[in-house]
């Protein structure tokens, strides 16, 4: 039986860590061949490394435009077309109104927004029909825990309605653009936000508050973006498709 992506060609920015690292395997296990992308070297080489064969690796900043640029000529001259574009680089710290600062709101919005943009609008000439675009959102546009987040949530909101703009944008070219939106996932981003020593008490606040049970691992999201890379979603687009454990469902 063949895999569900054989043959096909796959970007996925924020690759070299987490929720995208997991995907880039999933896709390669699938047959894909997958351009991983990240801002640290050194992490997007060890990514690759334990990925294996069908995996490549491209230093990009998903802020900077020209890098973004450079990415997809080099997807161009070495495989002539792209078929999924997994737009999962993004990131931001949480600040409560009255401390935000420019800065906070800049760098947020660069990647999160600007970065994407310009990461789907350089990536679709290289697509054909049949091709999927798969943006990474956030429960905390529907469901937020905490306060301090809301300059991510609004980034992450207008990815939400980016998809359902560029669905009707592509109308009739066969690519299909759906968002896919995890809840707390164990990933170095979040425990990142924990404090030292006190990982798994900081998860278990936020399992607390999920159906489930348990917050989210990274693979779980990952066969959720092969659903929506395959031909089995080929009727699914300008959705959002929510990988959460009923998080910002209840």
């Amino acid at each position: 039986m063949n895999a569900s992506l054989d043959g096909k060609i796959a970007v996925v920015t924020g690759g070299s860590s987490g929720i995208g690292r997991a995907i880039a395997a999933e896709f390669v296990a699938e047959g894909a061949r997958v351009y991983l992308t990240g801002r640290r070297k050194a992490e997007l080489d060890a990514a690759v490394a334990e990925i294996g064969p069908g995996a490549f690796g491209i230093r990009t900043d998903a802020a900077d435009l020209s890098e973004i640029e450079a990415l997809f000529r080099t997807v161009k001259e070495r495989e002539g077309r792209l078929d999924v574009l997994v737009a999962n680089a993004g990131g931001g710290g949480g600040a409560p109104l009255g401390t935000i600062t420019e800065e906070q709101y800049g760098s947020t919005f660069d990647t999160n927004v600007k970065g994407l943009l310009f990461t789907v609008q350089e990536a679709v000439p290289l697509m054909g029909g049949d091709a999927s675009v798969i943006l990474i959102g956030s429960s905390t546009t529907v469901k937020v825990d905490a306060p301090g987040f809301s300059v991510y949530a609004a980034s992450k909101a207008a990815v939400r309605s980016f998809a359902r703009s560029w669905a009707i944008d592509l109308r009739g070219r066969g690519i299909r653009v759906n968002v896919l939106t995890p809840g707390p996932t164990r990933t170095p981003g979040l425990l990142g936000l924990a404090q030292e020593g006190r990982e798994e008490e900081f998860l278990g606040s936020f399992a607390a508050r999920i159906p489930l049970g348990r917050v989210g691992e990274p693979q779980e999201i990952a066969t959720a973006a092969v659903f929506l890379a395959s031909k089995a979603s080929s009727f699914v687009n300008g959705a959002e498709l929510f990988a959460d454990g009923g998080h910002a469902q209840v």
